[in-house]
């Protein structure tokens, strides 16, 4: 486990939108969470992960007659594509795991 990188679940939920998506801003992937994300803590988050190198970005220029500040795209690096696919690998072979000591339980009397 200590081999697997660390991933919170909104960094596992950003990493597989943006994995999906390709590109996204912060607001579509709060839309495209159903909730699970938040407007709230979806930049902290993505600004958490681009120091951890698993999300880059790049500025918008804005569209004529907009105001505000501009508009980022984030899409997932290498590194967090190998991060994520390191959880999915770990979590898997976790249900494979508890699989098999769910069929091994009558055969050991019910000692575990």
């Amino acid at each position: 486990m200590d081999d697997i990188p660390r991933l919170s679940q909104k960094e596992m939920a950003i990493l597989t939108l943006l994995l999906h998506y390709g590109e996204a801003y912060g607001l579509e992937m709060v839309e495209a969470s159903g909730g699970f994300l938040k407007r709230g803590t979806i930049y902290v988050t993505l600004s958490r992960m681009a120091k951890k190198g698993y999300v880059d970005s790049r500025e918008e220029p804005p569209k004529e007659g907009e105001i505000g500040p501009p508009r980022r795209v984030y899409w997932a690096t290498g590194d967090g594509k190998r991060a994520l696919n390191a959880w999915e690998m770990f979590l898997e072979q976790a249900k494979e795991l508890r699989k098999l000591a769910q069929g091994a339980q009558p055969a050991l009397g019910g000692a575990i």
